[in-house]
């Protein structure tokens, strides 16, 4: 699948809509949904016009997104609900960093969502704008992710529905930060299968497993890093859209991002270990194969040194005469041998 790169927006003005990242042919689907404690409504949009008459109710409404390659799309909801050229440029970058920009009366938030999927971790870039009386999310494709949050809204279980849209962007982040210890979790499993593996059968794929896993954890390290960040900033806005009793639920999102962060210093360490133990082993194997031909040479040293002598063929040599004499050579030989072995068995060599 062809890839936009930023190539393709040097030289344009800043705030133009030009999408970043893989290129996707499907058609964005827009889910809204509008409530509060009494009541809700919910459907899928065909036109994002249809969510405008939304933007100034005395309702919670979200409005989810998932396809930001649709310029149009993003273009006409920004103008109508007033959002600055530049975050919804960052929206179609799907290489933005997380982040975190206030704009008085609207809070525009960015992270990843972290996946596993086949051994390997797949990233997604989350957008949220947190309004007066609406959250906007935008996800890349379709997904799962929202469903529990959704799930429970319709239920009318939990505090969603009491609660304004501070509230459901909490949980919206809460949702994407506690897949992150879903990941962390498969990859512990699979951190303790190398660990097995490079003491007990070490072979050339598990060091290529190990740096592949290394590389993973500076991957996340560099996606959940400037999120701690994002959420410390929002503590500290003061903004008025984040009321005091949201305020306690997002320093608990902020203790699982410090959780999720000592835990990836912790795979990596252990994981740095792992490769000391790897080339530890694979040295130590050397060492035996070394130890076993040194034996073997030595050992056999002495014995060529006898037929070496014997194999001169001078005219002068009377044990070339002796009846028994070959008999008396290999005699000599296999004692020199077992005396060897005797002698290194005794010193523990082998």
């Amino acid at each position: 699948m062809a890839n936009s790169t930023r190539a393709e927006k040097a030289g344009l003005p800043p705030g133009s809509l030009v999408h970043v990242g893989k290129l996707k042919k499907h058609i964005p689907k827009i889910y809204l949904i509008d409530y509060n404690k009494d009541k809700i409504e919910e459907k899928v949009v065909k036109n994002v016009e249809e969510c405008f008459p939304f933007r100034k109710t005395s309702t919670v409404t979200w409005i989810n997104i998932d396809g930001i390659h649709n310029s149009k799309i993003i273009g006409d909801l920004g103008k109508e609900f007033g959002f600055h050229p530049l975050l919804l440029e960052d929206i179609m970058n799907t290489e933005q960093r997380p982040k975190m920009d206030d704009f008085e009366d609207h809070i525009f938030i960015t992270l990843k969502l972290l996946m596993y999927n086949n051994r390997h971790i797949t990233t997604e870039k989350i957008s949220i704008i947190i309004g007066t009386n609406f959250v906007i999310s935008f996800q890349e494709h379709e997904g799962d992710i929202f469903d529990p949050i959704i799930k429970r809204i319709r239920e009318n279980r939990g505090k969603t529905r009491k609660m304004g849209p501070d509230y459901l962007a909490y949980s919206l982040l809460d949702a994407v930060v506690d897949h992150y210890f879903v990941v962390l979790e498969r990859l512990g499993e699979k951190i303790e299968d190398l660990e097995e593996e490079s003491i007990t059968n070490p072979h050339p794929e598990t060091i290529r497993a190990l740096h592949q896993l290394k590389r993973e954890m500076i991957s996340l390290r560099r996606y959940i890093w400037p999120l701690r960040d994002v959420i410390s900033g929002i503590l500290r806005s003061g903004s008025k859209l984040i009321k005091k009793t949201t305020l306690i639920y997002l320093r608990d999102v902020y203790d699982h991002t410090v959780q999720v962060m000592d835990s990836i210093e912790t795979f990596r360490d252990i994981l740095s270990g792992m490769m000391d133990v790897y080339l530890s082993n694979i040295s130590n194997k050397m060492n035996e194969i070394m130890k076993v031909l040194t034996i073997i040479g030595t050992i056999f040293f002495p014995l060529t040194l006898v037929t070496g002598i014997y194999g001169m063929n001078f005219d002068v040599m009377p044990e070339l005469r002796w009846k028994y004499g070959y008999f008396i050579v290999l005699g000599f030989m296999a004692l020199v041998a077992g005396f060897m072995l005797y002698y290194f068995r005794k010193r523990n060599w082998i």
